[in-house]
């Protein structure tokens, strides 16, 4: 998943970086009125004045995340990534971690209690993240203005004249937001504070790949080759010209000031180190990362050999697999035969892209053994856009949104159809699509009584450790009855057992870039393109790996104990449904979650 999905568009409540405008006064005018009225109003709904406040806020100090979401009114603006719009956002974090200090836990409600205690770490971690200055490193080639940009103008609504103005103003604001990111860089430049250089070796062909002679060849302006029939023709014209007149005149010269900043000046005087401990401060940055990503205590020397322990445990039945297929060789040389014969690859991106889809309508109608409640939200799949396929993974996801009337998408990457095995690709769509990203977020979607920051919850570990626990779901769902298949869903569970080792091997112990890829091959059957591409984004996302073996872990774990405490009570259906149907937790709140439905079945 995008960070995943990862666009830049801040999905928690994590800093905002918005208009140092009449917003941002609002909102702290009125968390000092919420902490005055302490006493004087009912705490609950004090409480919610101060979700509902800082809802508003966010979605107009945040723009972007205010499309995704469907909320009104702000589908022409970007955020403001002035120094001076930063500084506002972190004032304006104090100030939300003041308003939730306020209440006293004790008065509020059971709901309330874990609404509160949600808000209140959030609130502390965006304060904790101020140490950190994660705002000059707002570019690398997983995510940044090259990639979130047009992304962002293809899920705008395009259904009404004003949302083509809308579109319009977004396209005429790029330049802007293009000066206001090199001036970001160009900070982190003079204070040291740069990405590694090789990860970003390929950002300034990502911006060069749209920049187009002809504005209609641009993805950008795809929304105005065909209209729906609501636009009357007269406005078609006119919006098609007005956008071909705004890219050309200011998009296109922002694009190639933005292309010759990132090749000739930033990325050459990028660091060599690969390590985010080679940052000031950059050994409890990462530490930092860790807590953000995985929502545990961990530490990096404690991951680093579960890991290790992982690793071993998952090759062994690998090689358990090599043996049942009849493979003679040893299990280096069964990874490349799976690498290499042709058998195991399609032939046309057509042929790929419409086998997942197989896999996707066989999966759908077995999610009834499952789940008691589904998702109404559809989904599809789509190959990865064709500007930045050389430089992201096999496949992401991207969340769809009701009030927004959009699907989610699952992105499967098209391009090197030779490093696009067969045999991945059923526990790819389980982990991407359902049982696992879109029907999680999906159902977060549409849960009914949550304030809106937990129905858009990010917390890592649990989102991607749901999609890879949902890849262990395929036997009971009918798949990996191919052993090659299954072999692919073991190699799927390797890889995310090596990033244990690899994300803390590179930023906490010392390792190289190479010594990394180096482990990576060894233990695993991904090709080489794959894995150079996972290596560099690890590199990049510090700590963010983790959190997908260690959420599935932790599931697996929840879901042995309710097994065994709750002996022939225990309905996997239920137990999913009180997975899926609070929203995203962090993994130790979920941890206790889980005890108090266990009590409550076991009362039954």
């Amino acid at each position: 998943m995008r960070r995943a999905i990862t666009l830049t568009v801040l999905l928690t409540i994590a800093i905002p970086i918005g208009h140092a405008d009449d917003n941002s006064d609002r909102y702290r005018k009125q968390c000092a009125d919420i902490i005055t009225a302490k006493g004087q109003a009912d705490e609950g709904r004090r409480l919610w004045n101060l979700f509902e406040a800082n809802w508003e806020y966010r979605m107009i100090a945040m723009p972007e995340s205010a499309t995704w979401r469907g909320y009104p009114g702000q589908n022409h603006r970007w955020s403001n990534l002035s120094m001076e719009a930063i500084a506002d956002g972190k004032e304006s974090a104090r100030q939300t971690l003041k308003a939730i200090l306020s209440f006293d836990r004790a008065n509020l409600s059971e709901d309330n209690r874990l609404n509160y205690d949600l808000f209140r770490r959030d609130a502390e971690m965006a304060i904790e993240r101020q140490q950190f200055p994660a705002e000059f490193l707002v570019l690398n080639q997983m995510d940044g203005l090259p990639r979130d940009v047009p992304s962002m103008i293809a899920m705008m609504p395009s259904a009404k004249t004003n949302d083509y103005d809308d579109i319009l103003a977004r396209l005429g604001g790029i330049p802007v937001l293009i000066d206001q990111t090199i001036e970001l860089l160009q900070e982190g430049l003079r204070r040291g504070i740069v990405p590694p250089k090789v990860p970003l070796r390929t950002v300034a062909d990502q911006v060069s790949g749209q920049v187009h002679i002809s504005p209609m060849t641009s993805p950008m302006l795809s929304k105005f080759k065909i209209f729906p029939d609501t636009i009357p023709a007269a406005e078609q014209t006119r919006l098609t010209e007005a956008a071909k007149a705004v890219y050309a005149d200011e998009v296109r010269p922002a694009l190639k000031r933005l292309h010759l900043f990132l090749r000739d000046e930033y990325v050459p005087n990028c660091r060599t180190a690969v390590g985010r401990s080679a940052l000031p401060n950059g050994r409890a940055w990462y530490d930092h990362q860790i807590k953000h990503y995985t929502t545990t205590t961990l530490g990096a020397d404690e991951i680093h050999d579960i890991g290790l322990r992982e690793v071993n445990r998952i090759r062994s039945e690998m090689e358990a697999i090599r043996k049942k297929v009849g493979f003679e060789g040893d299990l280096y040389a069964f990874f490349e035969f799976l690498r290499t014969d042709p058998q195991f690859y399609y032939n046309t991106a057509e042929e790929l892209l419409a086998g997942y889809r197989d896999i996707c309508k066989r999966a759908d109608p077995e999610l009834t053994k499952l789940f008691r409640n589904l998702p109404r939200q559809p989904y599809g799949v789509i190959p990865v856009p064709s500007y930045i396929e050389k430089s992201v993974t096999t496949a992401y996801y991207q969340p769809g949104s009701n009030d927004a009337g959009r699907a989610g998408f699952f992105f499967a990457n098209t391009y090197d159809l030779k490093s696009r095995p067969k045999w991945e690709m059923e526990a790819l769509a389980l982990h991407e699509a359902v049982p696992g990203h879109h029907l999680q977020l999906a159902v977060a979607d549409e849960i009914v009584g949550l304030p809106e920051f937990r129905k858009y919850g990010r917390y890592t570990g649990y989102v991607e450790g749901w999609g890879l626990y949902s890849e262990s779901l395929g036997e009971e769902m009918g798949f990996y009855t191919d052993l090659y298949s299954k072999f692919g869903q073991l190699t799927y569970e390797m890889w995310r057992a090596i990033r244990l080792v690899v994300d803390t091997g590179i930023h906490a112990k010392g390792w190289s870039r190479q010594r990394a890829i180096d482990f990576f091959k060894a233990n695993a059957g991904k090709t080489e393109h794959d894995i150079t591409v996972e290596v560099d984004r690890y590199i990049v996302w510090p700590g963010q790996a983790l959190a997908y073996k260690l959420g599935e872990l932790k599931l697996k774990e929840l879901r042995s104990r309710a097994a065994a405490e709750l002996g022939d009570k225990f309905d996997i259906r239920s137990f999913h449904d009180e997975i899926v149907w609070n929203g995203a937790l962090p993994l130790s709140i979920l941890d206790r979650q889980i005890n108090n439905w266990i009590a409550a079945e076991q009362s039954k």
